[in-house]
């Protein structure tokens, strides 16, 4: 498919078929990653405009939902990515919304005690913007527009992105763009 036709053929709303495993850069004492669980709801529309939605839990089966995170902004289209032919490289660049919202107490507690500066009180439920503003726990830094580098891959109606790097490293820098795919994601039911 061309880009043009990519994009034609994103335009919508997807999810998670599961809750996903991811490698997390945090270790257990025993020195191995500790992992993370989320599931995942896009939306791409006219414009290259995205939302994601993202629920991280505490367990592999989403019971022990932890945090929201709601990311909108615009993607950019960089051309072709080896991994698979009519892949592409992209960049979510997170230029009109980034929001934080616990959904558990502990994930509450543990935000005000590594991230109160410049934000109110973090309570379950109570949404507040990360946009622009120096975020540690999720490595944003004051006065910078978040943007992750990733590829977006389509085949058989699914829809593809770039899979974690098996270290934890995330895609907020251009040299850790993905190569390989992650699981994908399916046309909201």
């Amino acid at each position: 498919m061309t880009v043009e036709q990519i994009k034609e053929s994103i335009v919508g709303n997807w999810v998670s078929i599961a809750s996903e495993l991811r490698p997390s850069i945090s270790k257990n004492a025993d020195g191995r990653m500790k992992p993370f669980y989320l599931t995942r709801a896009f939306t791409y529309s006219a414009g290259d405009k995205f939302e994601l939605d993202v629920i991280n839990s505490a367990d592999p089966y989403g019971k022990v939902p932890l945090v929201k995170i709601v990311i909108k902004g615009h993607i950019a289209w960089l051309g072709e990515h080896p991994i698979a032919a009519g892949a592409q490289k992209v960049d979510f660049i997170a230029d009109e919304g980034y929001e934080v919202t616990p959904l558990h107490q502990g994930f509450a507690d543990a935000m005000n005690q590594v991230a109160s500066q410049g934000f109110n009180k973090w309570e379950v439920n109570s949404l507040q913007s990360v946009m622009g503003k120096a975020f540690a726990p999720f490595g944003l830094v004051e006065g910078q527009t978040y943007a992750e580098y990733d590829l977006i891959y389509v085949l058989n109606g699914m829809l593809f992105w770039g899979a974690k790097h098996v270290d934890g490293r995330g895609f907020d820098k251009l040299e850790n763009r993905p190569d390989n795919l992650q699981i994908p994601l399916i046309r909201r039911p």
